[in-house]
């Protein structure tokens, strides 16, 4: 009776060497010491396939437990749905590829070359798509750093108007007379961006031409009393300002969420100890913590803060060939920019004349000399 305990294993091939290999070690034995080297194999191929099936099946349970448990973090932490979505299919994408080349690695094939193919593959790639790449790494940039957010009202790239998409590739604004620019994000990662929303107040510029024989102090307080009749300019300071309008709908619509997601073990709003609690305190703790800090006369950003001057400004800029040139500037909404940018236009323009104030217009003075009249 053969014993096969002492016939060696043949492995099945995974290579035309291997495969040699095999082949030369099955010449010279009878056909009943073939056949149990090759059953010996199998049975040895059958247990690691087993094993790797396993694996998978383990692989992939952990796969989706982890999938889920980062879904969860990034929607408990408000991360950006765009974030998120790329975030969780580049995990997903990652981990599948670590199991595959694990399993291929308990099957028994060799993976470098597997490795080396993924590799020459990757960099070839990366060498037809390098602006496309860059475009990629720009769009992960701005959805993790948030220069701008959908709505603001942006200027980039030669191009002003209001973001409507945040793509992986590339941004989608829509300027003001409706036409749909898109934009790739490489050169918005890198370029210089104005964003006009990210402050709640701006200040408006104007220039008012009169003519040399103006009284400019008389000027300039006509001037003052028109932009303080409209209710829409700071009168003196920014904040309080903010107080006469109340509070705007979103913070009052923050402050409705803040309530809403308010819990017992969340009532203590002071500072957490250690430097862990401090990472791993949620955005709205934050929040609601500064708000109360505010309420009660605290400011931990700024102690020492104080306020601003943004009364209307009128100033001589300019003594031009035909006119006197006055700056005029008033801090307002940024809701209200345009609109009071052109209204002001206008009542410059019909109440300045009403008081005894013209607006010059180019002239040329020539004179005649007595003997060329003769």
């Amino acid at each position: 009776m053969i014993q096969t305990n002492d016939i060696p294993i043949v492995p099945l091939p995974d290579s035309p060497e291997s495969g040699k290999e095999a082949f030369d070690a099955l010449k010279g034995l009878s056909i009943d010491d073939a056949m149990t080297k090759i059953a010996n194999s199998m049975v040895d191929f059958a247990f690691k396939l087993l094993i790797a099936i396993l694996v998978f099946y383990a692989g992939r349970f952990i796969i989706r437990k982890l999938y889920a448990m980062v879904h969860k973090l990034m929607i408990s932490r408000h991360v950006d749905p765009s974030l998120t979505t790329f975030v969780l299919s580049l995990i997903r994408m990652v981990l599948y590829f670590i199991l595959i080349i694990t399993i291929v690695g308990i099957i028994g094939l060799e993976t470098s070359s597997f490795l080396a193919i993924f590799a020459s593959a990757g960099v070839a790639i990366g060498m037809a798509l390098s602006g496309t790449l860059q475009n990629f790494a720009g769009g992960v940039l701005i959805l993790l750093l948030k220069p701008y957010k959908v709505g603001d009202y942006i200027e980039a790239q030669g191009y002003a108007g209001t973001v409507s998409e945040i793509q992986i590739f590339h941004t989608v604004i829509n300027t003001p007379d409706n036409k749909r620019i898109i934009i790739p994000n490489g050169g918005l990662s890198t370029g210089s961006i104005n964003n006009y929303s990210t402050e709640s107040y701006r200040r408006v510029d104007w220039t008012v031409s009169l003519s040399y024989d103006t009284d400019y102090e008389a000027a300039a307080a006509a001037i003052r009393r028109i932009l303080l009749a409209d209710e829409r300019v700071v009168e003196k300071y920014v904040e309080d300002d903010m107080a006469r309008r109340g509070r705007s709908a979103d913070e009052a619509r923050e402050e409705a969420k803040a309530n809403d997601e308010k819990t017992d073990e969340d009532d203590d709003l002071s500072r957490p100890a250690s430097w862990w609690g401090r990472v791993t305190e949620s955005r709205s703790h934050k929040r609601r913590r500064h708000a109360n800090d505010m309420r009660a006369g605290q400011d931990p950003g700024n102690t020492t803060r104080t306020k601003a001057d943004c009364a209307p400004f009128v100033g001589l800029n300019e003594m031009a060939d035909s006119s006197i040139n006055l700056t005029v500037r008033a801090w307002t909404h940024s809701s209200n920019y345009w609109g009071l940018y052109f209204d002001m236009n206008a009542r410059f323009f019909t109440q300045l004349p009403k008081e005894g104030f013209s607006f010059p217009f180019p002239q040329l003075d020539v004179h005649l000399d007595a003997s060329d009249a003769k």
